[in-house]
């Protein structure tokens, strides 16, 4: 996998009625690649969504906000990936081994916009912190029903507890994290995140 630069993020789905919203999130994500979030401003994003700064607020309150709504769809893109690209009749390790690949294909096409959701995030207070859990929460019930399906259910797994998910995600998360700041390839995420999955999916008492 390249990790030289970001591939153009997907734009985010929008109603007819709202693609200006649309395009304010994609040139949002392109100024993140290009330039990172912090050094991002209103005019950076405007220029980049070939609109107004009246356009702009019109929609959204504040730069933070703008970032607040790309990261909700950049998460639901991802899971909405990760569980197309499981089989859930095939075997435990198979459906392990999809999920990683999946998340990590996502990662490598939306570096920036990874790193900026688990570092930058969190110094936006109390926005970002219900973000965070609402994240969280959705993807360990991700993968709760991941773990319910026909294959586990064969193979005699019961489903990932939601603690167990929270450890797997947290250092999911680091990972990916120190990766994308190294300039790594992403692709190294896989050995270790289908090997901890794999351990922590398994037989339990």
């Amino acid at each position: 996998m390249s990790t030289a630069v970001d591939a153009t993020p997907a734009r985010p789905r929008a109603s007819d009625g709202d693609q200006f919203r649309a395009r304010l999130l994609t040139g949002l994500a392109t100024s993140i690649r290009e330039r990172g979030y912090r050094a991002t401003t209103v005019a950076d994003i405007v220029r980049e969504a070939r609109t107004s700064k009246r356009t702009f607020y019109d929609h959204f309150a504040s730069k933070e906000e703008c970032f607040i709504d790309l990261l909700k769809a950049d998460m639901q893109e991802m899971m909405a990936g990760i569980r197309a690209a499981v089989d859930p009749e095939s075997e435990p390790r198979e459906q392990i081994q999809a999920a990683v690949e999946a998340y990590v294909a996502h990662i490598d096409a939306r570096r920036s916009i990874a790193l900026s959701r688990i570092r930058e995030a969190p110094g936006l207070g109390d926005v970002a912190r219900s973000l965070h859990r609402q994240a969280m929460a959705e993807l360990t019930q991700m993968l709760v029903d991941l773990s319910s399906s026909p294959g586990f259910v064969r193979a005699g797994l019961p489903p990932v507890s939601e603690e167990l998910g929270l450890v797997l995600l947290g250092g999911l998360q680091e990972l990916t994290a120190s990766i994308v700041e190294d300039g790594r390839d992403v692709a190294g995420i896989v050995d270790p995140a289908v090997t901890a999955a794999t351990a922590l999916f398994g037989p339990r008492d």
